[in-house]
C-alpha cells in the first residue's frame, strides 16, 4: 500500500496541474462567483492541507508557512471572502506547492492513511475547481460533459425486498461518514435504470416544469422565484441522450414529483448500485432524498470538521460520482453532500418509486 499511495499523490498532482495548464495567472486569481474560490486559493489550500497532515501531524515538522494556516483553513476563510484575501499567486504559489510536496514525499507513510487522505482531498478539490471553471466558461477541452446513456431515465427496474449491507468495510481506506458498516432492512423498490437525460428534462420544461407550483417544495419554489429560475440552459444545449447535469436538489425533487415518482434514499441507491441492471453510474452525481448524517456508531476521524459539522437537515446526500470525479474517489460507499440549491455541481437525477 505504501508505494502505491505515494504514486497516488504524484498522479493527483499531475491531474491538478494538467487541469489548469491552459490558464494564466489572471484566470487563476479571478473570482468567478461568490460561492466559489479563486482557483489559486484552491491550489494553495491543497498544499497547506498536505503540509498540515503529512509534514506537521505525521512527520512532526513545523509548518512550512505557519502564517498561511488561517488563510487556507476552509472554515476560518469562507468562500465569500477568499477573493479579497492575500492568497499566494504566481511563482510564490508554485514554489510553495513544490516545497510542500518535496517534504511530504520524504515522510514515512506508516499505514498510508494520511497520505491517502491527502491524495483524495486533492482529487476532490480538482472537481471543485472544475465547477469553478465551468461557471467561468474556461473548462479544459474534453471535460464537463457526461457520456450518453442507453435510456431516457424513466424506465425503472425492481429491487426486491431484503437486507442491504451499507458502508465501507473495516479494512482499507474510508472516510469516517462511510463507517461503521451495518445491515439495513430495505423494502422492495424501483429505481431508474439510467439517469434522466437532457431530452427527458426538456419534456419536463415544456410541460410546465418551472411554472407548476404543485411539483415544488416550499423552499424550492422560493429558491426558483428568488433567482428567477425558468429553464435549464444546459439541457437545451446538451446532447439529448446524455444525462442532464448541473441540476439542483430542488429541481431534481420537482422533476420526480412531476413524474409521480421520487428520489431514492441513499440506502436504496447503495443497494441498487451493486446490481448490473443499472447503467450510467459515475456520469453525474445523483441526488438522493436523504439528509446527511452519521451512521449508527459513527466516530469522527481524523477530525470532526470533515463530516460531523455538516450533519443535520441542511445538506442532501449525492451518490455515484460524475464525469469530473476521479475514480479513486467515486467508490460505491462514498457519500457526497451539498446544499439543495447548489446548481454548479456535476449533478443529475436517477428516479425511484
Amino acid at each position: 500500500m505504501t508505494p502505491a499511495v505515494l504514486d497516488a499523490m504524484v498522479q493527483a498532482r499531475e491531474r491538478t496541474l494538467g487541469l489548469v495548464a491552459h490558464l494564466g495567472d489572471e484566470a487563476l486569481e479571478r473570482v468567478v462567483d461568490p460561492i466559489m474560490s479563486p482557483l489559486a486559493w484552491d491550489l494553495g489550500h491543497i498544499a497547506a492541507y498536505e503540509d498540515l497532515w503529512i509534514n506537521h501531524r505525521l512527520g512532526g515538522r513545523p509548518l512550512l508557512r505557519a502564517d498561511l494556516a488561517v488563510l487556507y483553513d476552509a472554515f476560518e476563510t469562507p468562500r465569500a471572502i477568499r477573493g479579497e484575501a492575500r492568497f499566494l499567486r504566481g511563482w510564490y504559489l508554485r514554489e510553495y506547492m513544490e516545497a510542500v510536496r518535496e517534504r511530504a514525499l520524504d515522510v514515512d507513510p506508516g499505514d498510508g492513511f494520511l497520505h491517502e487522505l491527502v491524495a483524495r482531498h486533492e482529487l476532490q478539490h480538482t472537481e471543485t475547481m472544475l465547477q469553478t471553471m465551468r461557471l467561468g466558461d474556461v473548462l479544459p477541452d474534453g471535460w464537463g460533459l457526461p457520456d450518453r446513456v442507453d435510456g431516457d431515465g424513466l424506465e425503472l427496474v425492481e429491487v426486491p425486498a431484503g437486507p442491504a449491507v451499507i458502508g465501507a468495510p473495516a479494512e482499507g481506506f474510508a472516510y469516517d461518514n462511510e463507517r461503521p458498516r451495518h445491515e439495513v432492512p430495505v423494502p422492495s423498490f424501483h429505481i431508474g435504470r439510467t439517469p434522466v437525460t437532457n431530452a427527458t428534462w426538456l419534456h419536463f420544461c415544456e410541460g410546465g416544469g418551472y411554472v407548476r407550483r404543485e411539483w415544488w417544495t416550499r423552499e424550492g419554489w422560493a429558491w426558483k422565484e428568488d433567482y428567477d429560475i425558468t429553464h435549464h440552459a444546459g439541457a437545451e444545449a446538451g446532447d439529448p441522450d446524455a444525462p442532464v447535469v448541473h441540476v439542483s436538489w430542488f429541481e431534481a425533487d420537482a422533476f420526480a414529483h412531476a413524474q409521480g415518482l421520487r428520489l431514492p434514499t441513499e440506502v436504496e441507491w447503495e443497494k441498487a448500485a451493486t446490481w448490473d441492471q443499472l447503467e450510467g453510474i459515475g456520469r453525474v452525481w445523483e441526488w438522493t432524498s436523504s439528509w446527511f448524517g452519521g451512521y449508527p456508531g459513527f466516530v469522527a476521524h481524523p477530525y470532526r470538521e470533515y463530516s460531523e459539522v455538516f450533519f443535520g437537515e441542511r445538506y442532501r446526500v449525492l451518490r455515484g460520482g460524475s464525469c469530473a470525479t476521479d475514480p479513486r474517489v467515486a467508490t460505491p460507499h462514498f457519500r457526497n453532500w451539498d446544499l439543495p440549491a447548489r446548481r454548479q455541481l456535476f449533478s443529475g437525477v436517477r428516479l425511484a418509486a
